[in-house]
């Protein structure tokens, strides 16, 4: 089998478990109805997963990395720290107004994937990839000024803290909510916390041109990308 055939039969798997997993509101799916349903073997599943456990936590890291990825890139991309960090903050909670985002954020907090062996490690895991990335844009913000009085080591937790807990507040409230409004709140909270100076009264967007993690095909952000309803 090629490369791009074992890519392919590989995404056939993840995209048949988000379908079923999806239409199963949280109830647990068996491994030969993910296979019916992407139309392969047995041994074409254990080509690429040990168990059923493995294939759910492929799904939370493939989609909690293009989000994280996501994100750093639009950081990146700004010209400051702060603005780095608005942009941030606008990305993660305006995944929640997308319906097809919010559907996939519902099946990697459901408790089919969290009861999997090896889930809490891997929410750990990203846990502190975030908290690395954000300390990283802070000490940006120490340099070029914008976040003149944060201490990176110590903020990162807490600003990845309210990041999730202002998406959890936008999970729970019914879709097509006034997600601007809790964007501008939590930067403003943010800002005041790391004593930088007053954001400018305006709406913080994502990134111009930026595209939903979604749009690629199977993967995407969660937690997402939120990996848990619950921490």
């Amino acid at each position: 089998m090629s490369a791009t055939d074992t890519t392919a039969e590989r995404a056939k798997i993840v995209a048949a478990a988000y379908r079923l997993l999806t239409a199963s509101d949280g109830a647990s799916v068996p491994i030969t109805d993910i296979l019916a349903a992407a139309g392969l073997s047995t041994r074409a599943f254990y080509r690429h997963f040990d168990s059923k456990d493995a294939l759910l936590l492929a799904m939370f890291r493939s989609d909690s990395d293009r989000v994280l990825g996501q994100l750093c890139a639009i950081a990146a991309d700004s010209a400051t720290a702060r603005q780095g960090l608005e942009r941030w903050i606008a990305t993660m909670l305006t995944l929640t107004a997308d319906p097809r985002r919010r559907r996939r954020v519902l099946v990697l907090s459901s408790d089919e994937v969290t009861r999997a062996r090896g889930y809490r490690a891997e929410l750990e895991r990203y846990r502190a990839d975030q908290d690395q990335a954000i300390a990283a844009l802070l000490r940006r913000g120490l340099a070029d000024g914008s976040l003149p009085r944060s201490e990176p080591g110590r903020d990162a937790r807490y600003v990845r803290a309210a990041i999730h807990d202002a998406f959890d507040e936008l999970m729970a409230r019914p879709l097509g909510g006034d997600v601007a409004d809790v964007v501008c709140s939590l930067v403003d909270f943010v800002l005041r916390s790391l004593e930088a100076a007053p954001a400018a009264p305006a709406r913080h967007p994502a990134a111009p041109g930026s595209r939903s993690p979604d749009e690629d095909g199977a993967g995407g952000a969660v937690d997402n990308p939120r990996p848990s309803r619950r921490d």
